[in-house]
């Protein structure tokens, strides 16, 4: 929304430029480089209007001086330097008004009609749990439910009670109190919520936490702990990263499978009877379930939910040899990246069965799960695609999708495209 109102008001205000196609794409790549650097998008429910109007001054100041900047740079003597300030106001005016819009009626829809609602539980009874619960209740405009309080001083609840109830009760968000509890005990909750893909944060105090990476972030005046910083939890990586999806989906749809798709139909259906693409239920973003298509390699049979394809497989067709070793099997899955179940780049999707056999025997299996799967992904090119033959195959793609998740950047991700190309044409191993 931002960007149109920024390219229709320099549309029709009377800026004087000389080559519109250039100007129009100068100011989208500025406005879109700004709000990158300064965060302008990154908005949480309990964010302060004080942060927002923060916000839109740093956006706008620097808006600014690259709009500005264009006159000399393209040297553009023509235009009008008081027009270009009406456009700048406007656009301010516009832009700040949507932004404050959008942010009230969010705050409306979670504290009227109880949408978009955070089931939360706090762990541990003293002066900052109870403030914490405070905002929770007060502040309905944040959109959390409070559910239930745990104390652990006097042990009136077990850990292991804490849990079910937490599973039982669908809970989405986990607050601890450090200072209640052990160092083990710590240890075991950041492992039960990354293995049931519940977010963990902590109220701090004098005590060490051992995490790789914590951020602080505030709730009222209450601080609070992430115990994990995900990238593409960013509104602007997570649309750098979607825009990407959409662009390369299409380009692979339009340009290969539009010829592609045709001759293969008829190579795999006059080989052995049955459907051209296989379709099978995987666990995707937020383990939710879908499904995930591929070119059929493989004669019709009823193992095919529940036994991964092996090395020489009587099961796979001559054709299917070929697309398997190629992984051109895969490329309708591009279909699942244009319609958003999917990502080109991240951790590869497992069959329902195993994602319930790894989640209790994997440690940290869970956290693929909070970004969506990928057509490739890192540990596919480090060697740990295809069959898992060991505990030490599952253990190692775990810790590359971890890495992935944690590490997530556009340059990571065409890193990991242009290997898995060259591992297609290379061909690997464990392709079969």
């Amino acid at each position: 929304m931002d960007l149109i109102v920024i390219n229709l008001l320099a549309y029709y205000f009377p800026l004087q430029f000389r080559y519109p196609i250039l100007f129009h794409s100068y100011i989208t790549l500025a406005w879109i480089v700004t709000a990158f650097k300064v965060q302008f998008y990154l908005i949480h429910r309990y964010t302060k209007v004080t942060r927002v109007l923060v916000l839109i001054f740093r956006q706008f100041f620097f808006f600014f001086l690259l709009q500005y900047a264009f006159i000399g740079f393209f040297k553009q003597p023509n235009m009008s330097r008081l027009a270009i300030a009406e456009y700048l106001s406007i656009s301010l005016v516009l832009v700040s008004t949507i932004k404050f819009m959008n942010y009230y009626l969010l705050m409306k829809y979670r504290g009227r009609t109880k949408g978009n609602i955070r089931n939360v539980v706090v762990l541990g009874k003293n002066k900052k749990t109870d403030q914490l619960i405070s905002v929770f209740n007060e502040r309905t405009e944040y959109g959390y439910n409070f559910v239930k309080q745990f104390s652990l001083k006097g042990r009136e609840y077990s850990i292991e009670s804490c849990y079910d109830f937490i599973l039982d009760n669908k809970i989405d968000e986990i607050y601890c109190s450090v200072s209640e509890l052990k160092d083990d005990e710590l240890t075991q909750f950041i492992n039960f919520a990354d293995n049931n893909l519940k977010t963990l944060k902590f109220i701090p105090d004098n005590k060490n936490i051992f995490a790789k990476k914590l951020k602080f972030e505030y709730y009222d005046y209450i601080p609070v702990l992430s115990l994990r910083d995900i990238p593409l939890l960013n509104p602007i990586n997570a649309f750098f990263k979607r825009s990407f999806d959409i662009f390369f989906s299409l380009l692979v749809i339009l340009g290969l499978l539009s010829w592609l798709t045709p001759l293969l139909a008829i190579l795999i259906t006059v080989e052995s009877k049955g459907p051209v693409f296989f379709r099978q239920t995987r666990n995707g973003i937020d383990n939710r379930e879908f499904y995930c298509y591929k070119f059929r390699s493989m004669a019709p049979n009823n193992n095919a939910d529940s036994h991964s394809a092996t090395k020489n497989d009587m099961r796979v067709t001559k054709i299917g040899k070929i697309i398997r070793r190629t992984s051109i099997d895969e490329l309708p899955q591009f279909y699942n990246v244009f319609f958003g179940t999917m990502s080109v780049v991240g951790p590869r999707p497992h069959m329902v069965k195993h994602t319930n056999e790894y989640s209790l025997s994997v440690d940290k299996y869970m956290v693929r799960h909070f970004v969506k799967p990928g057509i490739t992904g890192l540990a596919q090119i480090r060697g740990y695609r295809g069959e898992i033959e060991n505990d030490i195959d599952i253990q190692n793609r775990i810790k590359f999708d971890i890495f992935y998740i944690e590490n997530w950047s556009m340059f990571l991700d065409f890193k990991i495209i242009v290997q898995t190309i060259v591992n297609a044409f290379r061909g690997e191993d464990k392709a079969y």
